[in-house]
């Protein structure tokens, strides 16, 4: 192939997914790499004076063409995968990752650095440039920069291993979700399922060719069933399929979590951290694993009285439904009951909600809630390559001046060459330069419900916040104005980064804000006054479940990252079903092994390893910021603005409980989050 046209080469606004293949990953990529080597190379060996320009500048900028091809590469790997480019990519990840971890070990740069740093220009920065030479000497340390000749090769070896792992384990997580499929010729099995439900099982079969209706472990399909689905024996089935994932025979997630474990262990204390915890925590708001792993301590402590009123409500529930002899809840039986119930004792039902949630008019909505509230304008631009026929490309412009601030792709709905979950991703960071600002390039994908028939996609609550908070992460991405591109957007401590995201769901409880977009589909009449009340007054339904839950979560990343030893413990996937049992409304079955398809932990490139808290972590934070609205108006153009320029726009260029201080004037209130919960008191 003839290089020159290879369309990862250079970096292009829109990207030419329609022109990308497997087979241009590799030649792009090596050669990405020795140019970037090269460049450092230079850098590292200029003989000139240190300055912020041909120092820190540079640094910033030199590997900025291969950032956005393995971005691409990524990002098509996620969404888009085939056997070719799995393959490539397998190839060029271990390659990047073993040179993005050797920049800090490259000793001729570290001493430039050192060197810049001891100038009095450097001793005069202010600001951003201040911060980016601060957290660059502290992340070359962190990373290894201060180790020995060996230190920094074991280190090295480290990096790549890590890379292979958590690559293979997100894919034995994809594979082992798709393996998985059910067939229900009977629909007398079906009973309880909502039609919609129903029907998506229906063309998912015919999609196939298959007679009945097939469901599968992607959540549009698995959420109904375990929700809503009758037979018992079904949702055992479904159940015992979703928690075993990541554990069959040549997919088997075990022992790669227990090499990844290792190696974390061993890299954190090459540096000198106590444990992986406190490595990854040293720049982020909680600082240390201790202080974040007591916060959660703390909410679960505060959490416990109402976790246990909760399931013996649902307990007794069940048996006043089924007589005083119902068997125990079991983990399938959970989401099933305990929907029962809440219709029950609020008259809800989720379900009636979805003809109020098309997709089309939810996305518009929510473009028109942010437009007003932080001066934006959102709009759907066509003729853009993109990597499949259902996405979509929207651009974004400040409303007084008409600035083109930057653009991203829209991805919702489930394929089977496409990964689980919700995410928000960059494929450009731009900058502010004294000519102005560059524009970023994001996406936001998520695995929603899909249309069903001729009717648009319908949407549950949840889904909708699920949108809204991924486009709050993309909104801290494109809002940036920061002219440092790694302080720029979403490059933020982790336990910093969920509040843009978090706080943006709290408009899909407003009555004046739901009413912008919360439409029947088909008559185009708003909620209805006594369903929105029934919904606002179910909101805190279960809320202990759900944050013991996420606590869970935290706790167990913590466990594993900080004490956990396969000598000690005997097993990761048992010590880890331990530790979660003492969360779950109900006793988990022997084979349990949910750490197995955790990839918030041990997927490339999720990377909330020892970082889970940072969901609890900012929520509080969420939860407080909020408020402010609340008091002043969720449309206050004042306040919105206030949030834009001092959040949104700022990414990482101050400290970031400095960024909060300065929208909310004070401290964050621990309570503020508790109160929304229901558990105050």
């Amino acid at each position: 192939m003839d290089l020159p046209d290879n369309p990862l080469l250079e970096i292009q606004f829109h990207v030419p997914f329609d022109r990308i293949k497997p087979e241009h990953v590799e030649p792009a990529v090596r050669q990405l790499l020795s140019s970037a080597r090269k460049e450092l190379e230079r850098i590292a060996s200029d003989p000139a004076p240190r300055t912020y320009e041909n120092t820190l500048v540079e640094l910033d900028e030199f590997t900025r063409n291969l950032d956005y091809a393995m971005n691409v590469v990524r990002h098509l790997e996620s969404v888009a995968t085939c056997p070719e480019l799995r393959a490539a990519y397998n190839t060029v990840h271990p390659l990047t990752s073993e040179f993005y971890s050797n920049i800090p070990l490259h000793e001729g740069l570290w001493n430039n650095i050192k060197r810049y740093a001891e100038t009095s220009e450097a001793r005069g920065l202010k600001g951003t440039r201040n911060r980016y030479l601060t957290k660059t000497l502290q992340e070359f340390r962190r990373h290894g920069a201060d180790l020995d000749a060996a230190g920094k090769a074991r280190l090295a070896r480290i990096e790549v291993e890590l890379a292979q792992l958590t690559t293979k384990f997100a894919e034995n997580v994809l594979d082992t979700t798709n393996g998985f499929e059910l067939v229900v010729t009977d629909e007398a099995k079906l009973a309880g399922l909502p039609p919609a439900a129903l029907e998506a099982a229906r063309q998912n079969a015919a999609k196939k060719g298959i007679e009945g209706w097939r469901f599968t472990l992607q959540a549009p399909s698995y959420l109904p069933v375990m929700t809503y689905l009758d037979d018992r024996g079904i949702r055992e089935h479904m159940y015992r399929a979703y928690v075993t994932r990541g554990t069959a025979a040549g997919f088997d997630n075990q022992p790669i979590i227990e090499r990844i474990l290792e190696l974390r262990r061993e890299k954190a204390a090459l540096i000198g951290f106590q444990d992986f915890a406190d490595f990854v925590l040293a720049d982020r708001m909680a600082h240390t694993g201790d202080r974040a792993e007591s916060f959660l301590e703390s909410l679960k402590d505060k959490t416990l009285e109402h976790f246990r009123r909760e399931n013996d409500e649902l307990a007794a529930f069940r048996r006043s439904l089924e007589g005083e002899m119902a068997p125990d809840l079991e983990p399938w039986d959970i989401g099933y009951y305990a929907e029962k119930q809440r219709a029950a004792l609020y008259d809800f039902d989720e379900e009636d909600l979805r003809p109020y949630f098309p997709l089309p008019r939810v996305v518009e909505g929510m473009f028109e809630i942010f437009g007003r509230l932080l001066g934006i304008r959102v709009t759907e631009e066509s003729g853009v390559p993109v990597w499949d026929a259902g996405v979509r490309y929207f651009e974004i412009r400040d409303t007084a001046s008409g600035e083109f601030l930057g653009a991203f792709y829209g991805d919702f709905y489930p394929r089977e060459n496409k990964r689980g979950g919700a995410w928000m991703d960059a494929l450009i960071t731009g900058v502010q330069t004294p000519k102005g600002l560059e524009p970023h390039l994001g996406l936001i994908c998520g695995n929603l419900t899909p249309p069903v028939g001729d009717a648009p996609a319908l949407l549950t609550h949840r889904e909708v916040e699920t949108i809204f908070h991924e486009f709050g992460h993309l909104l801290h991405h494109c809002l940036s104005r920061v002219d440092v591109r790694g302080l720029a957007g979403t490059n933020i401590a982790w336990d910093f980064v969920e509040l843009p995201s978090q706080i943006m769901e709290n408009w899909c409880w407003e009555r004046e804000s739901l009413d912008l977009f919360a439409r029947h589909y088909q008559t185009g009449e708003p909620i209805p006054g006594d369903l929105f009340q029934k919904m606002r007054r179910a909101r805190t339904f279960r809320a202990a479940n759900g944050q013991m839950r996420q606590l869970s979560f935290g706790l167990l990343d913590f466990a594993l990252h900080r004490r956990y030893s396969k000598t000690e413990h005997g097993g990761v996937i048992a010590y880890s079903r331990a530790i979660l049992q003492e969360f779950s409304p109900a006793p988990l079955p022997p084979e349990h092994a949910m750490i197995s398809s955790f990839t918030h932990l041990f997927a490339n490139p999720v990377g909330y390893a020892a970082g889970y808290y940072s969901y609890k972590w900012a929520e509080v934070l969420d939860a407080d910021a909020f408020t402010r609205f609340q008091n002043e108006g969720v449309f206050n153009p004042q306040t919105g603005a206030e949030y834009r320029t001092k959040i949104l726009e700022r990414g990482d260029s101050d400290d970031p409980m400095l960024l909060f201080r300065s929208f909310m004037g004070r401290d964050p209130d621990p309570n503020a989050l508790l109160a929304r919960l229901g558990l105050a008191g």
